[in-house]
């Protein structure tokens, strides 16, 4: 099962949509970003995503304007995966020296850091983020309040989790539309409770206003 969630732009979160998925994929994702276009989300700024393969594709591939960020959560998550237990405090610090700099070149500079010190031990780790280093840097175009509202998928995670402790205790459904049933009754019940627009929205909502000018819904 996939959510999508969006912050709209009063700053409040809305989920716009759940799927179950056969088979992943490229043309999924993108008949997943098509039906979104479909009922009614006209622009996407920044799509913030976990590195699900061909999804960002499909989002650039309908909405051509809009900055993929994959989420540095599960980049270094990814990333640990061939780091051994005692390794990975270590590895996840230098990492953070990456996404934690100043401006991109500073990251730039962090990144070759990395590959010196741990290129030869890992070198799939350097080769996943310089092959996603247009999609993992996005959020430097933004100030320091407003990249943790683009470079983490926390938000969807934290549905997520709620979402688990519902089917944690059930073998099994009788069909997906039990399971479409009973989430959709879980989410509208999760919703109420976002009831406050994100945190430094208003800081964030006047960064895009000048950015996405063109783009900005008339009044």
């Amino acid at each position: 099962m996939y959510l999508a969630l969006g912050i709209s732009m009063t700053g409040e979160k809305e989920i716009l949509g759940l799927w179950i998925a056969q088979t992943e994929g490229a043309k999924f994702w993108l008949l997943v970003v098509t039906e979104l276009r479909n009922r009614g989300v006209q622009d996407i700024f920044i799509a913030c995503v976990d590195g699900l393969k061909g999804f960002p594709d499909a989002i650039e591939a309908v909405y051509p304007k809009t900055a993929v960020q994959l989420s540095l959560v599960h980049m270094v998550r990814h990333s640990l995966n061939y780091v051994s237990w005692k390794l990975r405090k270590a590895v996840a610090a230098d990492l953070k020296t990456v996404y934690a700099a100043s401006t991109v070149d500073e990251a730039s500079i962090r990144l070759n850091e990395f590959e010196d010190k741990w290129g030869a031990d890992y070198p799939t780790i350097v080769k996943s983020w310089r092959s996603n280093w247009a999609r993992i840097t996005s959020f430097f175009d933004y100030p320091p309040e407003i990249r943790r509202i683009i470079y983490t998928t926390n938000a969807i995670e934290s549905v997520n989790m709620s979402l688990r402790k519902i089917t944690k205790n059930r073998g099994s459904f009788p069909s997906d539309d039990a399971l479409l049933k009973l989430f959709y009754l879980a989410l509208a019940n999760i919703s109420k409770k976002w009831t406050m627009p994100l945190r430094d929205w208003k800081a964030a909502l006047t960064r895009f206003t000048i950015q996405f000018e063109e783009r900005m819904p008339k009044p």
